[in-house]
C-alpha cells in the first residue's frame, strides 16, 4: 500500500473517529462504508470476523476494529494511522468538553442534544446489526447459537469472551458433524 492510500486510510479512520458517538458499535456502519463500499479495501466478510476478533481481545472495540482493519489494509503502518485517527478526535474531544463541562452540563440544550446523540447512536448500533446479520448463516442452528449467545451475554452476564469460544466450538462441532454426513 502506497503513502497515498495510507494518508486516506489515516482520514478515512479520523473522519470516523470523529463523527462516531456511542463507542465501537456505532462506528461499524461508518467502516463498512468507508472501508468495504467506498475503498473496498476488505470484504464484508472480512470487517464481520474483524468485529467478532475485535470483541474478543481486551481494550475498547473501537481501537481494536481500526488496528485489525489497518493491519489488514496497510500492515503494520497502516494499523498505527488507523489507531490514531480513530483515536484522535475522541481525545481532543474530551480535552475541549472537560475544559467546558461546568459551564454547560446544565444547559437543557445539552442534555436535549446528548438525547438525540444517544437515539441516533442506537439507530446506528441496529443498522450494523442488520448488516451483519445478513451476513451469518440463516439456518436453524445460526438461529439457535444467536438466541442462545443473545441471552448468555443480556441476561446471564456470561463473560463476551468465553461466548465466542463456546460458540466457535460448538459450530467447528456442527459443522464438522453435517461435513461427515454429506462426504
Amino acid at each position: 500500500m502506497g503513502n497515498r492510500n495510507i494518508l486516506k486510510l489515516l482520514l478515512s479512520f479520523l473522519k470516523i473517529g470523529l463523527f462516531t458517538f456511542g463507542g465501537g458499535y456505532a462506528m461499524i456502519p461508518l467502516i463498512q462504508r468507508e472501508m468495504v463500499e467506498k475503498h473496498q479495501w476488505i470484504t464484508s466478510d472480512e470487517l464481520l470476523e474483524m468485529v467478532a476478533i475485535s470483541e474478543s481481545t481486551p481494550g475498547p472495540i473501537a481501537v481494536n476494529i481500526a488496528t485489525f482493519v489497518g493491519y489488514r489494509v496497510g500492515g503494520i503502518l497502516g494499523s498505527f494511522c488507523a489507531t490514531v485517527g480513530v483515536i484522535l478526535p475522541a481525545f481532543f474531544i474530551i480535552v475541549v468538553i472537560s475544559l467546558a463541562i461546568k459551564k454547560f452540563e446544565n444547559l437543557k440544550m445539552v442534555r436535549y442534544g446528548f438525547m438525540g446523540i444517544r437515539a441516533g447512536v442506537l439507530a446506528l448500533i441496529c443498522k450494523a446489526l442488520v448488516s451483519m446479520y445478513r451476513e451469518c448463516g440463516k439456518n436453524p442452528f445460526s438461529y439457535i447459537v444467536m438466541a442462545a449467545t443473545f441471552i448468555l451475554v443480556a441476561f446471564l452476564n456470561v463473560n463476551v469472551l468465553t461466548v465466542l469460544i463456546m460458540c466457535a466450538g460448538v459450530g467447528l462441532i456442527y459443522y464438522s458433524v453435517i461435513r461427515g454426513k454429506t462426504k
